[in-house]
């Protein structure tokens, strides 16, 4: 049994996108820019928040968690990819992959939580106006986010503690940029069905109970909506929601295709494509689609251009 666990892999080398050294180039610039303005726009949210008390309100504390946690959701993986893209050889080490198989699984789930737990904010606010302040105050807001960062960066230590302990005796390149359980599991020395069932099994519980969860609180959303009189009064609730019916659309799609679906089934290439979507597209997109659909917030970015 001691020989069974006995680990022989040492590093592993990601194949990454392509060999081509202009593709590198190309991609290497693309993703660097697109890494840059993620950093920048999420922070520019943080400090934007922080600094103007008009909204200090749980909406855009949220806001800040979400933020936050997509500049370390997307920094667990695209500076290796960036180093990757100019090396020659575009290795990490064993406790290297599965250190950041950790941060990016942690961050993950705890944006499965974040997203739902804003969801119900929502519905709060529409459904419950005028009880909103008591059920949902400034502290119980932090609250539940320090529960959302909690539960979700424990729930990844399963996943990552069952698959490092599986034997790794060669060979050692993973068909992707990054260190997640399918092409992990295709490079153990023995067969892994049961693990890739209970990982599936392990992900489709809190993929699905968190976005039936969303569900249910946009069910009575627009409910509620549908039933304000007026087709103004109707926008205006909407729009307090659309933003994150978006992010939480786009989101729970992707992680969906990825990770709930039969074993066996990677197509290396397309899951690459999706993977770069949530990866590095999303958390930039995230920023630019709160701010520009968020009459608060560009009202506060006006006045301090004013300035």
């Amino acid at each position: 049994m001691e020989e069974r666990n006995q680990t022989h892999v040492k590093e592993f080398i990601f194949n990454g996108f392509t060999t081509n050294e202009r593709s590198k180039a190309a991609l290497f610039t693309l993703f660097l820019v697109i890494y840059s303005l993620t950093l920048v726009s999420n922070a520019s949210i943080i400090m934007l928040v922080w600094s103007n008390t008009s909204l200090h309100k749980p909406m855009y504390i949220f806001l800040c968690n979400l933020s936050l946690l997509e500049i370390c959701f997307t920094t667990s993986t695209v500076p290796k990819m960036l180093s990757g893209l100019l090396s020659k050889v575009n290795s990490i080490s064993f406790e290297g992959c599965f250190l950041q198989f950790y941060f990016f699984f942690g961050c993950g789930a705890t944006e499965h939580f974040l997203l739902t737990v804003m969801g119900y904010d929502r519905y709060l606010a529409i459904c419950h106006p005028l009880r909103y302040n008591i059920l949902m105050s400034n502290y119980k807001c932090c609250l539940y986010a320090a529960h959302c960062w909690i539960i979700g960066f424990v729930w990844a230590l399963f996943p990552v503690i069952l698959i490092s302990t599986l034997p790794f005796c060669g060979p050692n390149k993973i068909n992707h940029f990054l260190c997640d359980p399918g092409p992990l599991l295709e490079l153990t020395c023995e067969i892994v069905y049961s693990t890739e069932m209970i990982i599936i099994v392990y992900i489709s519980l809190v993929s699905y109970s968190t976005s039936s969860c969303t569900l249910i609180s946009y069910a009575f959303i627009i409910r509620t909506i549908l039933k304000i009189p007026s087709a103004s009064g109707r926008r205006k609730a909407f729009a307090t929601c659309a933003s994150h019916l978006i992010v939480v659309s786009i989101f729970f799609g992707t992680i969906m295709y990825m990770y709930v679906r039969p074993p066996g089934s990677h197509p290396f290439p397309t899951d690459k494509v999706v993977a770069v979507f949530y990866s590095v597209v999303t958390p930039f997109m995230n920023p630019v689609i709160y701010s520009l659909r968020n009459k608060e917030v560009m009202d506060v970015i006006k006045k301090m251009m004013r300035l």
